[in-house]
């Protein structure tokens, strides 16, 4: 069903960033894809910001969303050797001494610049075994397509509900393996995230990844995906502990936290504003008439 995709795949990744230069003004300005949600989301966070540099911002958030859908596209096909050459992995090198030992990592990163390179090449860039965690898409047989696409060089995607299972394999096995986890995105319930201050919002993050470098003592690692020009992405990674359980419960995902906040504020064109990030409070979901739907713990 989607594999028009693939024939479209096969234009010059110049000639799809020139359909994305002639499409982000089209989206902005016209069909005003999901303004309201990234406009409100600029709004609350950069509330020190004046009207005219929170519209720059917006214009360049949609110039970047319009790259990632021709990045996206052209990844699908792209060899790895190309996907290499435009996503560079800086340090590498500081998780061999854990694959030596033979243990796990956790790579927490973010829907921040490029991450579909990531999901793609992890597995042949480094030496553990690169798995691939996120949410499952809700078009079923899209997500079928598409896990199809970013599995084709052996990085193993797995569902968020089946990590437990997938993470206890390899454990058993000792099969060292490095997942990456986008930790940013929105949980589901609110009883089970780990709540703290983020851009001057309460907000809820995934603990999964807290919780797993806990239970089988992984060492966690973040990583920065660096905008070097139009189409050329360098990662660097940065250990936060090889100790998981000697600091206290929330302080990894807190330093997480903390580390992205930072980045956003720096470049905040790159992250992903078009998402309702916001859309739980302590007890519940805010739905789309502003009331509130209780969760219950």
């Amino acid at each position: 069903m989607y594999n028009f995709l693939l024939p479209v795949a096969y234009l010059p990744l110049w000639l799809l960033y020139g359909l994305a230069s002639m499409l982000w003004p089209l989206v902005y300005y016209v069909f005003r894809y999901r303004l309201k949600v990234v406009r409100g989301n600029l709004e609350r966070c950069f509330p020190e910001k004046k009207r005219d540099e929170l519209r720059r911002i917006e214009r360049q958030y949609y110039r970047h969303l319009a790259d990632l859908l021709a990045e996206g596209i052209y990844n699908l096909r792209a060899p790895l050797s190309k996907v290499s050459r435009r996503y560079r992995l800086e340090n590498a090198e500081i998780l061999e001494p854990y694959y030596n030992a033979n243990r796990s990592v956790v790579l927490m990163s973010a829907h921040y610049n490029n991450w579909e390179y990531m999901i793609t090449s992890l597995d042949r860039s480094i030496s553990h075994h690169g798995v691939g965690v996120g949410k499952p898409l809700d078009n079923k047989s899209f997500g079928v397509f598409i896990t199809g696409r970013r599995a084709r060089y052996g990085t193993e995607i797995v569902d968020q509900t089946d990590v437990r299972q997938t993470m206890a394999f390899y454990d058993r096995w000792q099969v060292p393996a490095a997942y990456m986890m986008l930790s940013d995105q929105s949980p589901s319930n609110p009883h089970r995230s780990y709540w703290t201050t983020f851009l001057g919002q309460d907000t809820p993050f995934l603990f999964g990844a807290e919780h797993f470098a806990r239970k089988y003592n992984m060492p966690v690692f973040i990583y920065d995906v660096k905008k070097e020009r139009r189409g050329y992405y360098s990662v660097h990674f940065e250990l936060v502990t090889d100790t998981p359980n000697n600091l206290a419960e929330g302080e990894i995902t807190d330093r997480y936290a903390r580390h992205l906040e930072q980045l956003i504020r720096e470049h905040p064109q790159y992250w992903l504003w078009s998402h309702r990030r916001w859309k739980l409070t302590r007890t519940g979901r805010i739905m789309k008439d502003g009331t509130i739907k209780k969760i219950e713990s």
